[in-house]
C-alpha cells in the first residue's frame, strides 16, 4: 500500500503521528507536507499532495491541517478527489465504504473524541461497497464536478 501525505505547519504533529502509524504498519508514505512551525497555505499542500495522488501508483492521501476544514475544502476542488473530515471511526469506516473516499483529513488542532490514529485505521481497513445505492450515489456526486 501507498499514501501521499501533505500538511500545513498546523498539523506537523499529527503529521509525524500518522505518518508513523503508517509506517509501522508497513505503508509506504510520500509525506510532502512541512515538518516545521513555519507558515505555509494549506490550499498549496492540498494541490500538491492531490496532483501527486492523481498521477497514480497511490491508494489514498491524508491531508491535515489546523482544523482540517480549509485543507479538505481545497482538496474537493480538484477533480477526481472526495476528501472526507471524519470526526470519529465510525464516520471513517463509513465515508471509505459509502462515499469511497479518495483522501482523509484531520486537524492538528481538535481534540478528537477518539485517537486520530484509530479514526485512520478504521478508514484503511474498511472495504468500499461495490454495488447497489452506495456505488449509484457515488456516480451522482462526481457527476456535480460537471455542472
Amino acid at each position: 500500500m501507498r499514501v501521499v501525505m501533505a500538511n500545513d505547519h498546523g498539523a506537523v504533529e499529527l503529521a509525524e503521528r500518522l505518518a508513523g502509524y503508517l509506517e509501522g504498519r508497513g505503508i509506504s508514505v510520500d509525506w510532502l507536507g512541512t515538518k516545521t512551525a513555519d507558515s505555509v497555505d494549506y490550499p498549496d499542500m492540498a494541490k500538491l499532495a492531490c496532483s501527486k495522488y492523481l498521477e497514480g501508483g497511490y491508494d489514498f492521501g491524508i491531508l491535515c491541517c489546523g482544523t482540517g476544514i480549509g485543507i479538505s475544502i481545497s482538496a474537493n476542488k480538484i477533480h477526481g478527489i472526495r476528501c472526507a473530515l471524519p470526526q470519529n471511526c465510525y464516520a471513517a469506516e463509513k465515508t471509505k465504504e459509502h462515499n469511497h473516499a479518495n483522501f482523509i483529513a484531520f486537524g492538528g488542532r481538535i481534540d478528537y473524541p477518539e485517537d486520530p490514529v484509530r479514526i485512520l485505521q478504521a478508514y484503511i481497513d474498511a472495504a468500499p461497497s461495490t454495488e447497489g445505492r452506495h456505488v449509484n450515489r457515488i456516480a451522482k456526486m462526481m457527476a456535480l464536478e460537471e455542472t
